[in-house]
């Protein structure tokens, strides 16, 4: 019997009503999950909304089209909170768990520890993405990760994840990335992985993985990109990689394969990065690679290959990088070679190759590094060996090459080294060596039959750092020119004929005996040879008559600056002593000593350090020059030590004197607004004392100083071993580029940015300084005019000249100017460039002198691995944006932001 229409409509009615409460229960469970997010991961700035009960409102937080009407409206759909410095641990995001509409979660880039929520993120049905990281996430991959069965993105990246791969994750069918690189994970690759039929990239290098790579991959998947290198992973590379065609980059070094390369490698027409160096892969390289005719980068060395270099390469007109070292090839460079005119890099080192020079290879007009050293080349070397290329390392020693040292050498003129060690080399150094001005790391002649005298050209090579002439016939004296030679500190002069005495400089005097020994009529420190009458007329009585009189005088001097020292000190001491005995007096009688001018306002913002900071020690610690820690365009910082131990930089503010005294009430509003900012990359004060004229602001200490000091070695120039490496120095970068967007983001405008005023912790993450001065400089302009408002020489962008005002473009060049200086490890201003030239004048130039952007980077950073280049090169077009004349060119920071991302992730 059908229901009655008044029964229907009941029934109708109450399903309504149990769905609403079904769907106001579920938003009030999302709700209260996002709270529980929301109070897990500190600091909790994320959430930051106008209506801060609506989940749906928080930053980062993707809700359904529902919402909108408040709390529970809507369902959470997606959470993206990458690089906000957030803390917790992994059991701390179990609460997504309740978030079943959940498709995305990005918490990449934060510092979040302990074990995988596994049953929280495997009761997410719908979840796509799923990035976790760069973080300190630890223990195993859970198994019940297994439940997320809609999972097409899954990146682990760079935590400290150990144990293998569950066999679970077998029925994650719908996977296109996985990324689980940078952990501690051991095993095998599993073998159904070659089974997953949407798997476009797979990474997991720089683990402790074994095994074979799973055979068949590739043959039921669109893989593209295959990255497993520093692994322990055995047996032969799969012919199935290549079996579709479809693979890109193939990255397998440092591992232990063994087997041929494949023969069907050529089917994969778009392979542009092939890196199999570090291996034990044997036999020939087969001629089809010259079919994959995107390639780019081919890496082969440090393996047992065989036969000749395939003429087929030149069919690869993109061929950037040719790396063939320290294999077993043989025959000869072939001559097609000269025909990639991409090529800057060959590499052939380590071999069995013959015949005479490749002159060929001189019609690469981009060629920066040729390497053909430790094989068995003969003849002489041509004499224009660099042709108008841009060579920046010539590497040829250990060879069998005769005749002469090329007088073209000369035009080397962008060499940073040169190598010509081990081989028949006769004549004389030729004298135009010392146009090539350029060399740094090496000049090696060494182990050859070179005659004659040094030239006195040598002395113009005033940044090389290492200079080997040893084992050869070269006679005469050392020239005194040769202490042009500024940069040295590696010198072997010996097994030669030289004769006379040994110039006093400093690297020769600090080098080794060896480095001079083995020429019989050569005199001085550090050899212990004395220069005596066998060394020519009266030069021996003449030396010891002038070291005596200079002895005496010597003596005298030490004599007379010791009895002045004692004097100044015991007045010193005595004053001291008088002082105290005077403030004890003072004491004594109840009087109030006086150590310091009087403090008229102070405060520290932060409850818990209050009773760590002393504002007197604050205050003297200004009066002495010693505590000054850097020197800017608006203040002086000095460290200061408080009684508790703790230490604080206490920065001075310049030209302010008027602000403190009719705008004391203002600035000190001002401090406490900022106070309040909680950006990871800025710095914020965290007190301030005021006393009669001056203004001191309290921030936290930074043990790694500055990027300014990082980068040139303010502190220790002559200190290599203090220079960063590349992914630190992108991370400051990036750290910087995110700081400056969140001030244009709330409507504020720095003053003076420049690598002086980015101070790194001691995790060397960085932060903006100075944030606090365009609020302070004189409150009651603001930060319009130009007038009162310089900047850092180097930094400031050319229309601040007639605009007479500081913009949000003018803070972009001037971040362009600290990536140029990141990359080229120069100084914005450098007397190099040539009057009038600046570092981005001399950088967007390099065209017209015919100079690469490789030519302009830091060789010492872009010659590590082509990873960093790669990084080098798009961070350059970055800055190259940055510093474009017409400030309406220039791109906003949170697009800078995003390039930098992208050249991060490339």
């Amino acid at each position: 019997m059908p229901p009655s229409p008044a029964a229907a409509a009941a029934f109708f009615f109450a399903c309504v009503l149990v769905c609403t409460a079904c769907l106001l229960t579920a938003g009030a469970d999302e709700g209260d999950a996002m709270r529980e997010l929301r109070r897990a991961l500190s600091p909790p700035d994320w959430t930051a909304a106008a209506d801060d009960d609506n989940h749906c409102a928080w930053r980062g937080v993707t809700c359904s089209s529902a919402a909108g009407a408040g709390a529970g409206a809507g369902e959470v759909i997606a959470i993206d909170l990458p690089r906000r410095g957030l803390r917790g641990s992994g059991g701390d995001i179990s609460a997504v768990g309740m978030l079943p509409s959940l498709t995305r979660l990005d918490l990449s880039f934060n510092s979040l520890t302990g074990d995988l929520p596994g049953e929280s993120l495997g009761s997410l049905r719908r979840l796509e993405f799923l990035d976790l990281s760069m973080n300190r996430l630890a223990g195993a991959i859970p198994s019940t990760l297994a439940g997320a069965v809609a999972l097409r993105f899954l990146n682990l990246s760079n935590n400290a994840l150990s144990g293998g791969i569950p066999d679970e994750l077998r029925s994650l069918k719908g996977i296109e990335e996985l990324q689980i690189s940078g952990n501690n994970l051991t095993g095998f690759l599993p073998r159904w992985l070659a089974g997953f039929p949407s798997l476009r990239v797979l990474s997991a290098y720089e683990n402790s993985l074994s095994g074979e790579i799973p055979p068949g991959l590739g043959l039921s998947s669109e893989l593209r990109v295959l990255n497993l290198h520093s692994n322990a992973l055995e047996g032969s590379i799969p012919s199935s990689l290549f079996e579709f065609g479809n693979l890109q980059v193939l990255i397998l070094t440092v591992n232990r394969l063994n087997g041929s390369i494949p023969a069907n490698i050529g089917r994969c027409a778009g392979l542009s990065n092939v890196r199999i160096g570090n291996n034990r892969l044997a036999g020939a390289i087969p001629a089809s690679i010259g079919d994959a005719t995107s390639l780019t980068y081919f890496e082969a060395d440090s393996n047992e290959l065989t036969g000749a270099i395939p003429a087929q390469f030149a069919r690869c007109a993109n061929l950037t990088l040719l790396n063939l070292a320290y294999n077993r090839l043989a025959g000869e460079v072939p001559d097609v070679i000269g025909e990639l005119r991409n090529l800057q890099e060959l590499i052939v080192s380590s071999n069995g190759l013959s015949g005479e020079f490749p002159r060929s290879i001189l019609r690469c007009r981009n060629l920066s590094k040729l390497d053909l050293s430790y094989n068995a080349f003969r003849g002489g070397l041509p004499e224009n060996v660099c042709n108008g290329s841009r060579l920046q390392f010539l590497l040829l020693d250990h060879n069998e090459f005769s005749g002469g040292v090329p007088v073209g050498i000369g035009g080397c003129g962008r060499l940073l080294e040169l190598q010509l060690g081990n081989n028949n080399l006769t004549g004389e150094i030729p004298a135009e060596i010392g146009r090539v001005k350029s060399l740094q790391i090496a000049l090696n002649l060494s182990f050859n039959h070179l005659a004659g005298p040094l030239p006195r050209e040598l002395g113009r090579l005033d940044k090389l750092v290492a200079l080997d002439l040893s084992s050869n016939e070269i006679s005469g004296e050392i020239p005194g020119d040769m202490r042009g030679m500024l940069s040295l500190i590696e010198v072997n002069l010996s097994n030669n004929r030289l004769s006379g005495a040994i110039p006093v400089f400093a690297p020769f005097q600090k080098s080794a005996a060896s480095c001079f020994s083995g020429n019989t009529k050569l005199c001085g420190d550090p050899l212990v040879v004395e220069c005596g009458p066998i060394y020519g007329s009266n030069y021996g009585m003449d030396h010891r008559k002038i070291s005596y009189r200079v002895a005496l005088a010597v003596v005298g001097s030490c004599v007379l600056i010791f009895s002045v020292v004692s004097l100044v000190v015991a007045l010193f001491m005595w004053r001291e002593r008088q002082e105290k005995e005077a403030e004890a007096k003072m004491a004594e009688a109840g009087e109030v000593v006086v150590a310091a001018p009087q403090v008229m306002a102070s405060n520290m913002f932060i409850e818990n350090l209050q009773q760590a900071i002393d504002f007197q020690s604050c205050v003297k610690a200004t009066f002495k020059d010693a505590n000054i820690v850097s020197n800017g365009t608006f203040s002086t910082t000095y460290k200061a030590v408080m009684p508790s131990g703790m230490i604080v930089c206490v920065k001075k503010l310049k030209s302010v004197d008027r602000a403190v005294i009719h705008h004391q009430m203002k600035m000190i509003r001002e401090l406490e607004c900022l106070s309040h900012i909680n950006h990871p990359n800025l710095v914020r004060p965290i007190g301030y004392v005021i006393y009669e004229d001056v203004a001191l602001l309290l921030h936290h200490h930074m043990p790694n100083g500055t990027l300014l000091q990082l980068l040139h070695n303010v502190d220790n120039p002559d200190d290599d071993n203090q220079k960063p490496d590349w992914p630190r120095l992108l991370s400051i970068a990036i750290d910087v580029a995110e700081g400056l967007a969140f001030l244009h983001h709330v409507a504020t405008i720095h003053l003076d940015v420049s690598s002086g005023n980015v101070l790194l912790d001691s995790h060397y993450n960085a932060l903006l300084g100075e944030v606090e001065i365009s609020k302070l400089l004189d409150p009651s302009k603001g930060t319009a005019s130009i007038s009162a408002v310089a900047g850092s020489f180097g930094y400031i962008p050319p229309e601040y000249a007639y605009t007479m005002q500081v913009t949000v473009p003018g803070n972009v060049y001037s971040f362009g100017v600290v990536l140029l200086e990141i990359l080229t490890s120069k100084l914005p201003v450098d007397e190099e460039f040539g009057e009038g030239v600046d570092l981005v004048k001399w950088v967007h130039s390099a065209p017209a002198r015919g100079e690469t952007p490789e030519q302009i980077m830091d060789p010492k950073l872009s010659t590590v691995s082509f990873a960093w280049r790669r990084q080098m090169l798009a961070v350059l077009k970055v800055a190259m944006l940055c510093t474009e004349r017409a400030p309406a060119k220039r791109p906003k920071m949170k697009k800078v932001v995003e390039m930098l991302q992208e050249a991060k992730n490339s």
